[in-house]
Formats: structure tokens, sequence, C-alpha cells
């Protein structure tokens, strides 16, 4: 359920050629402010009768102390163990039974519990995630009922996933100072030797109205919603531990960091990164475009280039991790059968060189503003959708409006701004590169 966890999937926009519109449809949405803290968001489409209920909690791994790496992880899991008022192990079980989907997510910035039910069941959503925000079961029991849940995702997404551990590796290198180094998954030592105080004391400075938003959108009245939420989550007290908000800056580096990590495959990987800039930084949209142009399609740079005519990578993909304090451009490739390490880097360089060189064409560029929009307008064509990017930009940005800017934005990115970002980011000073490559075979 980690969002970041992505690297099982590969980057595929879809590509959408002609009259480039380039207008981004206004999402309209209400917002108010508990007495307590507590940010709603509510945006109303009575097109079809469902509702997408959401939580963002702004905690994340970030926010953990270096002795006890995990914590947001596990209050991910934890927080679905029940409440004093729903059984445990009855959470899931409850949302199903009325027809509807839940899941969550954690990252670096944020912890993220959403729902999607039937619209006549929104009270019931409310209710429910108002008693995780209240009343959660923390206690022995479900401590380690989680503890083992971890351990065994742990086991399965990273210790024998093959290249399970890149974001792991990678950032333990591209960030020495900040807190990004450490994994979200965290250290399962550091979650054997938490107390269960720890355990409370995290959750009631942390999952508390004064530091989450609660975003709806869907089929909804927006009177009677609000007098449910008010209902809800107006008891709830604020939040009694002080956040830590980490104030450090990763220092620029200078000196090219490389490394070899041998892993349970048969393929060798070239993992490249490089550090980014914050995410509301004004190069943002930029890189996200630039990223796209590499790896973002069939007919994109990279694929067309080393996958399908070089034929030394049977995967490759390109993306910004743009995080809130900054993250990683990373890009990675997997070597075809016979296609050594170096081999696939140096074709992956050539490539990168030649964009850095002469930016993209006229022609690319069109088309890469289709991607964009068909991604921005996909991305917004479900309630749960409108809810999640709704919750980001407030927590973001401090304003829910940055929604309606998204498109405007990348309509402001030009060809020169792709070039550009190309040339000051992706520099050979200073990244980081991998080898993933075979264990030998003697290796325990």
């Amino acid at each position: 359920m980690n969002k970041i966890a992505i690297l099982s999937t590969f980057l595929g926009i879809s590509l959408c050629i002609g009259n480039i519109a380039m207008a981004q449809n206004r999402i309209e949405f209400k917002e108010f402010k508990l007495d307590n803290g507590l940010t709603v968001l509510m945006h109303r489409d009575n097109t079809t009768p469902i509702v997408a209920v959401s939580v963002m909690y702004h905690v994340g791994s970030k926010n953990e102390n270096p002795e006890r790496t995990g914590f947001a992880h596990f209050f991910e899991h934890l927080l679905f163990e029940g409440t004093e008022n729903i059984g445990r192990g009855e959470y899931m079980k409850k949302i199903e039974s009325i027809g509807g989907t839940l899941n969550a997510y954690t990252t670096q910035d944020v912890t993220y519990y959403h729902e999607v039910v039937p619209a006549n069941y929104l009270e019931t959503a409310l209710y429910m995630e108002s008693e995780r925000m209240l009343h959660a079961k923390i206690d022995t029991v479900g401590v380690e009922t989680q503890r083992s849940v971890v351990k065994e995702e742990m086991r399965q997404r990273v210790d024998n996933q093959p290249y399970g551990t890149i974001l792991q590796e990678t950032f333990k290198r591209t960030h020495l100072v900040h807190p990004y180094r450490w994994s979200v998954i965290g250290s399962l030592d550091h979650l054997n030797a938490a107390t269960l105080d720890e355990f409370m004391q995290f959750y009631r400075t942390y999952y508390v109205p004064d530091n989450a938003v609660l975003s709806i959108a869907g089929d909804i009245d927006y009177d009677q919603t609000e007098q449910w939420i008010r209902m809800y989550f107006s008891e709830i007290p604020t939040g009694i531990g002080t956040i830590n908000r980490p104030d450090v800056t990763e220092p620029r580096r200078t000196d090219e960091t490389r490394d070899i990590v041998y892993d349970n495959i048969q393929l060798p990987a070239v993992i490249q990164a490089y550090n980014l800039p914050p995410k509301k930084h004004k190069d943002s949209h930029a890189l996200s475009m630039l990223s796209t142009y590499l790896t973002g399609g069939k007919s994109s740079l990279l694929t067309k280039e080393i996958v399908d005519k070089q034929q030394k990578a049977v995967a490759i993909a390109a993306f910004p991790l743009d995080l809130e304090d900054g993250g990683v451009f990373l890009l990675y490739g997997i070597a075809n059968m016979g296609v050594s390490a170096d081999s696939l880097e140096y074709a992956i360089d050539q490539q990168l060189a030649k964009v850095i060189a002469n930016g993209i064409s006229e022609d690319d560029f069109q088309k890469l503003l289709a991607q964009v929009e068909n991604a921005v307008v996909s991305r917004q064509a479900s309630v749960a959708g409108i809810a999640e990017s709704l919750a980001e930009a407030k927590i973001f940005f401090g304003d829910a409006n940055e929604v309606n800017r998204e498109m405007d934005k990348y309509n402001a990115v030009s060809r020169a701004d792709i070039h550009r970002v190309a040339q000051e980011y992706l520099g050979k000073d200073g990244r980081v590169v991998l080898y993933y490559l075979p264990k030998p075979a003697d290796a325990e």
C-alpha cells in the first residue's frame, strides 16, 4: 500500500494526437475548517450515485524519530485494526458489506486513507473515518498483529521481490542528511523495540484533526454533508504532541556516486538518480514533462531507442518523485538477456546527452502536451481522483484551488524550459548510479 513502491509497474500514459484544447475542467468545491483545526473540502458530482471519502494526514516517514523508523507506514496498517466502537478486524468488512472499497498508502510526506461507497452510505463512511481519528484501538494485540503483517510485507515486497530494494538503496545515497534517507517501510528492529506508549504518542501527535484534510467528492448534498461532518468530527481534540517538521536541506552534491547491489535477479539493471528541488519549485512541471518525454509510452525516446531499436533493455522508465522537501528524478532500465549493465548505461547516457545538448523537437513537444493533458484529465475523471487531488493541493500548496491551476502550469512550460531542466538536473556530477547484478552462484 506504499504509494511510491511503483517499480513493479512502468509509466504508461496514452497518447492523444490531434487538436489540443489544453483546457482543464474546473473543479468546484466548498471548504471550511472546524474549531479543532480539521480542514474539510467538498466537491459535488451528481453524475453517479457514489462518493469518495478520504483523510490525508500530513505525516510520512520523514517525520519519524531516526531511532523509530517505519512508524507512519505501521500506522497505515494499525488504523484498520478497529476502534472502541468498531470491532477488531471489522473495519474493512463494514465498508465492503455496504458495497464500498477502501485502501490506504504511506509516502515520505503523507498518509492517506480513502473509501468509495454508494452515496446513501456517506454518513457511514464519515462516521468510520471519525472513529479512526478519535477512537483508534491501539493496544498490545493490535500492535503485535501488525508487526507480523509488516514483517510479511517487508519479506514479500522488499526482501524477496526482484529489484525490491531500489528505492531503499537509492535514497540512502541521494539523501545523506534529510530524513528521506530511510525507507518508508522503515526498520523492523525499530518497530520491535517500540513501546505501546510510543505508538500512542505518535497517534496523538499526528493522526489528529489539526494535521489532516478531510476530502469528499461525489453525489452529495453540501448542507447535509457539512452537518454530518460537524456531528462526527467536531468533538475530536487537537493534537497533544509536537509535530516534527524537518527543516534541513539536502546539500547539492558535485561528485557522482556509483555502487553495485547484488540481488536475486537474472537480468542486470541500471538505476540513475538525480536530486530534485522541493515539490513546489517552479521546475516541477517541466521535470514531469521531461520524464514523460523520456519513457512515457511506446513512442517515448528511451523506449524507442533502447528497448525497441537497440534492444538493450526489456523495460525502462523515468519519473520524478517530487517530494515535499526535494525528491529524486529516478531512471532505471532492466537489461536484455546478454546485455551488460555498463553497455545499458552507455546507451542511456548517449540518449540523455542528446537531450541535454539539443532539447526536444517541436513535434515531440506538441505530442508531449497532449500526453500531459490526457494524464491530468484522466486523474480528475473519478471522484476518488478528485478527492485525492484536492487533499494533496491543500497539504502541499496550502490551497486546494491549486488543482485548477495544474494545466495552466503545464501550459506555461516551454521547449526551452524542458531543455534547461535537462541540462540543470540530469548532469553526471552529483548523480547516483547503481548497478543491480545477479548474486554470484556461491553467495549466501
